[in-house]
């Protein structure tokens, strides 16, 4: 008899430990597969600082310039204005032009353009069919402090320094390409009045040695050009962003 109690006791222990089992299995969450690893955030760039370049294709409209073989000077000075545009937008410049056509624009105008842009450079543009190469000119105005309201047609005495400095980046570039080069300084109207480093780029007729003369009306002239001045722009834009 106490066998039999004592085998009905060990199966009711049993029977209950295997309810206790099964209740905690019902009653614990299915498992959950890991989540996979999320993706790393996307952290955006820092923005880099605007560097403005400020073409001035110079003449236009009743002004024609100089007397070009096959055209004139203003037609030579917007097709490079057109061909250095293109070139430095493709690396990364943001370009502002006096004129995109054939418009008449004063040299108040133009200064104004260039000084409302904030410009870290700018580059007026001629042609003649005298000398041979470039001739780069900054403005004669004496040198002076940067002055909060600076006095027209004088405005570039603040930044004469300057403006060397960006003549002696852009004669390096073109004589690289071996186009020569002669540097000099003028008074410049439109120029002389701009708050920015700014200089004339005049392109003469080219004379290889036993070769005919190249005519700054020349597209494939013009294209060498301004290759070497967005190579200019470039090293200029790399050395005003060093500490």
């Amino acid at each position: 008899m106490r066998s039999t109690n004592r085998s009905h006791a060990r199966r009711t222990a049993l029977q209950a430990a295997a309810f206790l089992v099964a209740a905690t299995a019902l009653l614990a969450p299915a498992q959950q597969p890991a989540p996979a690893p999320s993706a790393p955030p996307v952290v955006p760039s820092s923005p880099t600082s605007r560097f403005v370049v400020v073409l001035d294709a110079a003449h236009g409209g009743d002004d024609s310039g100089a007397r070009i073989d096959s055209g004139s000077e203003k037609d030579v000075a917007l097709a490079l204005s057109v061909k250095l545009r293109s070139l430095l937008a493709a690396r990364g410049f943001q370009v502002i032009t006096t004129r995109e056509s054939d418009a008449t624009l004063d040299a108040v105008h133009r200064a104004e353009i260039a000084n409302r842009s904030g410009a870290q450079a700018c580059l007026s543009l001629h042609a003649t069919e005298s000398g041979s190469g470039i001739h780069l000119f900054a403005s004669s105005l004496t040198p002076a402090a940067p002055t909060r309201i600076p006095a027209w047609k004088t405005a570039q005495g603040g930044f004469v320094t300057r403006s060397l400095a960006l003549a002696g980046v852009v004669n390096s570039a073109l004589q690289h390409a071996n186009i020569p080069v002669t540097v000099g300084r003028t008074a410049l109207p439109g120029v002389d009045s701009m708050t920015c480093p700014a200089i004339a780029v005049e392109i003469a007729p080219l004379h290889p040695a036993n070769a005919a003369i190249t005519s700054p009306a020349d597209p494939a002239y013009q294209s060498q050009i301004a290759e070497a001045l967005a190579a200019a722009l470039l090293e200029w834009k790399t050395e005003a962003r060093q500490p």
